[in-house]
């Protein structure tokens, strides 16, 4: 049959009642009786043509229990990544306080920045890799790096050790489970997407809640190895059911994508919103990073205290998570993305003017509210501007690609800007953060007129 069907034979070459009844096929008409004599029949050589078309697949359920337990999975997903990454905040103040105490605050923001930044640079690779199929690959494998590097963490005693655990080794294996962890859920919702998505990147503030505790309870008593053990643990658990219950529903294209996505290029709302995120990941997380330091350093929180501002940072986001997203799939994503980032570079330029606790705790709390937002909307507004949802991850991976870049350098920069911590120092963080937010607002809301332009309508 393969030789009948291979690239060197032609039309002409088959027997005149094959490729009769190959015409019949395409015309729609029945398949001819097999000819006596047990010789190989044509209609054989329909099936396998009718065969190599991809299966049907049915409507998307917008619901039902299979579509919720990816949602539950997806939530553990994000526990183990942005959940980490929100927790790095406590890390920070314990590494220059104590463990690398020898280096400056930039080189051990360079740590959070780098695992942030793999995060979404490794996007790029995933992206492809989940178009073709390879979900459950790219979830198991992250997943083991995320536990492995968190338990390697807590053996470390110099600098180069925590970069390569921490940084690297739980970067890597955070940027091979989110993003498929948030384009699965594109083919079990349609309507309610964006909910589903605010729904599972709660995931990211809950566990930004309860690692920082955690570890700033245990550390003075069972030591920095052993709290560090303790989040690993509960990473293992924690990564079960994704592993368990996570599922493709839409079988892959079997075409062949490359990495990025060129058609992407040409689309002038896309490539616009994607320099917004830039800047807006470029500045996003310094508050997350530096708030506890700013707290110690102004007397603004007790040494005791000022790890929790980093809770109350977690505890905004699920708000942020959660109510953005709901509004979005009635007022639009992308209508929600500009309102939030918006709303953070006021808050971020309103940082300046904070001289004591309460303006720190509501600072924190409406800080993580907003941004929560701009990280759970941005996905969702990635996936709303792709026509084609067999590029979705691609498309997705491009975006990342961008995104990852600015977490990189956005926190050393601000590191570096902060150098000896001196009053004027600190305004040009905050001022950094702020003016880097307010122009991501803007870019955003430019894409948000290109598209008008194109569709017609607001809500985008």
């Amino acid at each position: 049959m393969k030789e009948i069907l291979s690239a060197d034979s032609s039309e002409s070459d088959l027997p005149e009642e094959v490729g009769q009844t190959e015409k019949d096929v395409e015309a729609g008409l029945p398949l001819a009786p097999a000819p006596a004599g047990g010789g190989d029949p044509g209609p054989s050589v329909s099936k396998e043509v009718v065969a190599a078309e991809p299966p049907a697949v049915g409507p998307v359920p917008d619901g039902g229990l299979d579509a919720w337990l990816q949602v539950a999975g997806s939530t553990a997903v994000l526990a183990c990544t942005w959940g980490l990454i929100n927790t790095f905040g406590v890390y920070q103040s314990y590494y220059e306080a104590d463990l690398l105490k020898a280096n400056s605050a930039s080189e051990i923001s360079w740590i959070g920045s780098a695992q942030g930044a793999l995060l979404l640079l490794v996007g790029v690779i995933a992206g492809p890799l989940f178009d073709a199929g390879y979900f459950r690959h790219l979830l198991v494998a992250g997943l083991f790096l995320i536990v492995f590097g968190q338990f390697m963490t807590s053996l470390c005693a110099v600098y180069w050790q925590v970069l390569l655990a921490q940084g690297f080794c739980v970067g890597i294996g955070m940027g091979l489970t989110f993003l498929p962890s948030a384009a699965i859920l594109s083919q079990y919702f349609a309507k309610r997407r964006a909910l589903a998505l605010g729904i599972s990147s709660v995931g990211s503030p809950v566990a930004g809640i309860i690692f920082p505790v955690i570890f700033s309870r245990l550390q003075p008593h069972i030591g920095f190895e052993w709290a560090t053990r303790v989040i690993a643990f509960i990473l293992l658990a924690v990564s079960i059911p994704p592993v368990i219950f996570m599922r493709t529903r839409v079988p892959p294209s079997g075409k062949t994508r490359s990495m990025i996505d060129m058609t992407a290029l040409r689309d002038g709302p896309y490539v616009v919103f994607v320099l917004g995120s830039l800047f807006s990941f470029l500045m996003l997380y310094v508050p997350f990073f530096y708030l506890a330091l700013f707290g110690t350093s102004h007397g603004v929180a007790a040494p005791d205290f000022a790890p929790y501002l980093v809770t109350l940072l977690n505890v905004g986001s699920i708000f942020g998570r959660l109510v953005p997203n709901a509004l979005a799939d009635g007022w639009g994503c992308m209508n929600m993305q500009i309102i939030c980032t918006l709303a953070s570079a006021v808050l971020a330029f309103g940082w300046m003017g904070i001289r004591n606790l309460a303006g720190a705790v509501v600072f924190a709390l409406l800080y993580g509210a907003f941004s929560g937002g701009v990280v759970s909307l941005m996905p969702t507004v990635v996936v709303g501007l792709s026509a084609d949802m067999g590029r979705v991850g691609a498309r997705l991976g491009t975006s990342f690609l961008v995104s990852g870049v600015a977490i990189l350098v956005g926190t050393p920069i601000a590191g570096a800007i902060l150098g000896d911590r001196t009053e004027a120092r600190w305004l040009g963080t905050m001022g950094y953060a702020a003016a880097g937010l307010l122009l991501s607002a803007l870019l955003t809301l430019v894409s948000r007129a290109m598209l008008y332009g194109k569709h017609g309508h607001w809500k985008a």
